[in-house]
């Protein structure tokens, strides 16, 4: 019982009103010991610590739903990543998402690669789940810890970055020019020069050109970006969407002028290679790897020295500054000990 009367009289209160919280006091009269125990279960209901939560059965899928609602609507590649996280979630056979371990995704990521899936197709899904449950526990919604935060990703060989020199740059362009499309050739040439991304280009309008600049606002940082052009450029751009209207979405024209001009570039960078171009020939001509940061609107620097081994004094520091240049006479070619001197 939670009350009892002992043998001296007195009352002892023996109460847990919840499993693991237990108080035992002893009081003179049976009233102070119903009080005490009153009380006592009485924080149940007053006080969150006092009455837990009940444990989240939540599937994954609810999860994903409550994320996209909450959270996911927000970002720019929703609808993209929305759908592979609905088929990740189907593999993994919806568990139970406090269930979910590290073991588990690392299972799940082993058949995969075993498949042929590739290892950076793998990581963007690690991403993409890790940052649902670290933003769901930001908001509140889950209060268990990430189950895939110390899941580490796989390593990837870092892929060539390609880039057109001058011969390629003049073939190329004089393809999209014999193609008659009323857009690409221009798109493409705003892309080369400026070192913007396809869609940013394509993106702009009569306001956001102005007579020495383009300003891109809707990138993929979501930050404003101001890019200056030359003069000449910025009145065709102008006389041309005056013209034609806004600019239509002809990647795959773009696509198809790499083609017919016989350039093989790696997958997954046709109309990036323009990007690359301008990143390249700016660097190898001197330019500052800082700068160029800005121009290209990367958020990291670590992004932007990919670029860095084009630069004219790319690590000739080797030679300046290394022991090299003390220890030169080791350079030369030993003589045979039988060689007259």
């Amino acid at each position: 019982m939670a009350i009892d009367q002992l043998a001296d009289g007195r009352w002892k209160v023996d109460v847990e009103p919840i499993k693991g919280k237990r108080f035992r006091k002893t009081f003179k009269t049976k009233g102070e010991a119903q009080r005490f125990e009153a009380t006592c279960r009485s924080k149940i209901i007053e006080s969150a610590q006092w009455s837990p939560k009940p444990r989240d059965r939540r599937r994954l899928a609810e999860l994903v739903d409550c994320w996209g609602r909450l959270h996911g609507r927000s970002l720019s590649d929703y609808e993209g990543r929305r759908v592979i996280m609905d088929r990740m979630v189907e593999r993994l056979k919806n568990p139970v998402a406090i269930t979910l371990t590290a073991a588990d995704f690392a299972e799940y990521r082993a058949r995969r690669l075993a498949s042929g899936i590739s290892p950076k197709t793998l990581n963007n899904e690690l991403s993409y789940l890790r940052a649902m449950f670290n933003e769901l526990r930001r908001l509140g919604e889950i209060d268990y810890q990430n189950p895939l935060s110390l899941l580490r990703a796989i390593r990837v060989q870092e892929r060539e970055l390609s880039y057109l020199d001058t011969a390629q740059i003049d073939q190329l362009f004089a393809v999209m020019r014999n193609m008659r499309h009323p857009h690409v050739e221009l798109i493409a040439m705003i892309c080369l020069v400026t070192g913007c991304r396809w869609g940013e280009a394509q993106g702009l309008t009569v306001s956001r050109v102005a007579d020495g600049a383009l300003q891109f606002v809707n990138t993929k940082s979501k930050r404003r970006r101001v890019v200056p052009i030359d003069p000449k450029l910025a009145d065709r751009i102008r006389a041309h969407l005056r013209e034609h209207g806004a600019f239509s979405n002809c990647r795959d024209r773009f696509d198809e002028a790499v083609a017919r001009a016989g350039l093989n570039l790696p997958a997954g960078q046709k109309s990036h290679v323009l990007r690359h171009t301008f990143a390249s020939h700016f660097i190898a001509n001197g330019g500052n790897i800082l700068t160029l940061q800005k121009i290209l609107g990367h958020s990291s620097l670590a992004m932007t020295m990919r670029y860095a081994h084009l630069a004219p004094d790319h690590l000739q520091d080797v030679l300046a500054f290394g022991p090299a240049r003390e220890f030169r006479h080791f350079f030369d070619t030993p003589r045979s000990e039988h060689q007259p001197s």
